[in-house]
């Protein structure tokens, strides 16, 4: 008897190609509507694969689209959003950049600041 896959949480739709690189990163978050949560990572970070795991119960019903990003293959965006640790969480809105998510990985701590986020202006990119 084989089981059905884990339904996804309500508030997280992954892409089927939630990997971003240096020559669609603009494109693809500025064709997508709604809130983007792009997570920089190393494929041999522990704390990046912990993350991407906690997100959907950190996003709870947020409505929110993720994106990834390996800083191993794509070093020229992590140095131009100034990622200088793992993981990092950037914030877009309709593609707008709204800033780094900086919380705990804890579902209040981590909503509080992305409400903040949202709210605020979106703000010119680094």
């Amino acid at each position: 008897m084989t089981s059905a896959p884990p339904e996804e949480p309500a508030g997280v739709r992954l892409h089927a190609e939630a990997e971003l690189n240096e020559f669609d990163f603009h494109q693809r978050l500025r064709r997508t509507p709604g809130i983007s949560i792009v997570l920089f990572y190393s494929p041999g970070c522990g704390a990046c694969r912990r993350l991407e795991q906690l997100l959907p119960a950190l996003l709870g019903e947020t409505p929110a689209r993720l994106y990834k990003v390996n800083v191993q293959q794509d070093t020229a965006l992590a140095r131009a959003y100034e990622i200088f640790h793992l993981p990092s969480l950037l914030v877009f809105v309709d593609g707008d950049y709204h800033g780094q998510l900086h919380a705990e990985p804890r579902p209040e701590p981590f909503r509080r600041a992305l409400q903040a986020l949202l709210a605020s202006p979106a703000q010119e990119e680094p």
